[in-house]
Order: C-alpha cells, then structure tokens, then sequence
C-alpha cells in the first residue's frame, strides 16, 4: 500500500501543480483575509476543474470557518481547505456484494473512457481475491467492444459470455446472470453500449438489461458503475449528471488520473451528484486500478505524509 501512495501521489502532481500549488502561491506572503482573496481562491479551484458550484460552496465553508475559528492569517487556509476536501469526499466506500449469490455490477459510460479496460483490470483483481468472476459482453453495437472484453477476459482469467454483434443486449445479460447462477460463480461483470446520442434509447436499453436480471436474481444489480475519464475534466462531471438521471449509478471509477492536471474534477463530482467515487485508475497496468480512499487521495494532492493509511 506505501508503494500505491508513492505513486498516487506522483500521479496527482500534475493536478497537484494546477490546485494546491495555486492555493498556496495566491497564500503565500499574504497577511490579510478579505474578500479579493476569496474570489481569488474561488478562480484557482474553478481553474482546477472543481466546477463552479463546488468552487463557490468550499470557499463559503472557508469564510465561516475563519469567522468561528477567528483566524487572521493567511497561510492558515490551506490546511482548512484540505480538512474541507477530506469532509467534501466523505468516507471510503467500498463495492456493494451480495449475500448471497452472484453479485451483479453493470458497468456503464461513454465510449473512450477506457470502460472495457477498467473491468478486466476490476476482473483481475477480484480473481486475486479469489473470486470467480464472468464478464458479459452487452456492449453488443461494436464488434471491437466484445473482442476487447475477451483479450481481457483471457488476462485476468474470466469467463466472457456473449452472442453476435447487434444481439439484444440484455438477452447476453440474462445468459451471463443464468451461467453465474449454475456454476457458482461471485461476481458478474456487465459492460453495457456507451451511446450517448440519444438518451432515450439508453434509458430504455439499461432499464431492460435492469429488468432483465433483476427478474434472474433480485435485487440485482448491486452496483452500477459509471467509467469516466479524468483528463476530460469538466466533460467528465457532466457524464455522471447525466448517467445519474438515466442509469441509477451506485459509484464512480475514475480512470487516468495519472499525468493529468484535471484531477480536481473528483471534488466537483462528489459535491455535485453525491455519487461516491469508489475506484481510480492510476496507471496502465492490471494493478494500477484501486479502491478509493479519500484520506489517502488528500493527503497525496496536498503532498502530505500517508495520513489516510491504515
């Protein structure tokens, strides 16, 4: 775990440059709280992709907190702000499994996210963990979508349930949850289209594929997964408004969020839709894709020691 905070934290440095950086240079030398200086702060987070809403809400939560807490310096602020991210970002939230029987996580999200490469490398780990794991290949619009999910279906030792391209995709659904269900199997994967064109359609694909295995095993799915892209930024945050409205989403894996300066999207996500972010992706390989820990995530973008670490 030390190792993934090394390099969480070189992973967040580019973010780390164009946020906490920004703070503490717009902070540093300066002995007078007044309002110029909280717009100020306001500009570096929403230059920083935290979005405006969530921008404007944590430098109101500063102005009191420097009100109650009658601080008169400047550099003081920065360790406010950052016990406001680790409040805004809330507690780890682990995946949901069932009790009993095959858990179900549909995956969803845009094309290009790296959908289809976040569940093999989420199929790698939970086969670590011992479980067995089949991932069904319900993205059936794109030829390519099902031959990816089998080359990582092979990697991380899975079992890829699918029929031809164009195929229902909840009929490829119901096979998978039905296979699950006769040999034993701990956790079913399902990677769903990432249309967005028209978003009526979406809804009614992903409320049959709900239907369809809800029906198989109830109270399935135990998780609906929304993949988005770190480096897209605010494009990112507007994806999960949306996949909140025609999808349920129970959590959020954030992928790429090495080398990008867009990281402080994780603050306008959670402070916007509420939705946890429950994975992040920090690299290319299998095990670069790990659960998220708020404390650990904040104390790496403020370049502090392993806080957060258990």
């Amino acid at each position: 775990m030390a190792g993934f905070f090394s390099q969480l934290k070189a992973g967040l440095s580019k973010t780390r440059q164009n946020l906490v950086e920004r703070v503490e240079e717009l902070l540093t030398g300066r002995r007078k709280i007044d309002e110029e200086l909280y717009e100020q702060l306001e500009e570096v987070l929403i230059g920083a992709d935290v979005g405006f809403n969530t921008s404007m809400e944590l430098v109101e939560q500063l102005r009191q907190e420097v009100k109650a807490r009658k601080i008169s310096e400047a550099d003081q602020l920065t360790g406010i702000l950052m016990e406001q991210i680790v409040s805004l970002l809330g507690e780890e939230k682990p995946l949901l499994f069932s009790a009993a029987g095959p858990s179900v996580f549909l995956v969803v999200g845009v094309n290009g996210v790296g959908k289809t490469t976040t569940i093999g490398k989420l199929a790698g780990r939970l086969r670590q963990e011992g479980k067995r794991v089949i991932l069904a290949a319900a993205d059936t619009f794109r030829a390519a979508a099902i031959d990816q999910l089998e080359i990582w279906g092979q990697r991380a030792g899975a079992e890829v349930i699918k029929q031809r391209e164009g195929a229902d995709p909840a009929a490829v659904a119901y096979d998978a949850v039905n296979a699950a269900r006769s040999r034993g199997i701990d956790v079913v994967l399902i990677d769903t289209a990432g249309r967005l064109h028209n978003k009526v359609n979406l809804m009614e694909e992903l409320r049959k594929v709900r239907r369809v295995i809800e029906k198989e095993i109830p109270g399935a799915p135990h998780e609906v997964l929304l993949v988005l892209d770190a480096t897209t930024g605010q494009n990112a945050l507007q994806q999960a408004k949306l996949f909140k409205e025609v999808a349920d989403v129970t959590g959020i894996v954030l992928t790429k969020l090495d080398g990008t300066a867009k990281g402080g999207v994780v603050l306008g996500i959670q402070g916007e839709t509420k939705i946890p972010v429950k994975w992040i992706g920090i690299g290319e390989g299998m095990d670069d894709l790990r659960p998220f820990v708020p404390r650990d995530f904040a104390a790496a973008l403020f370049n502090r020691p392993e806080e957060g670490m258990t």
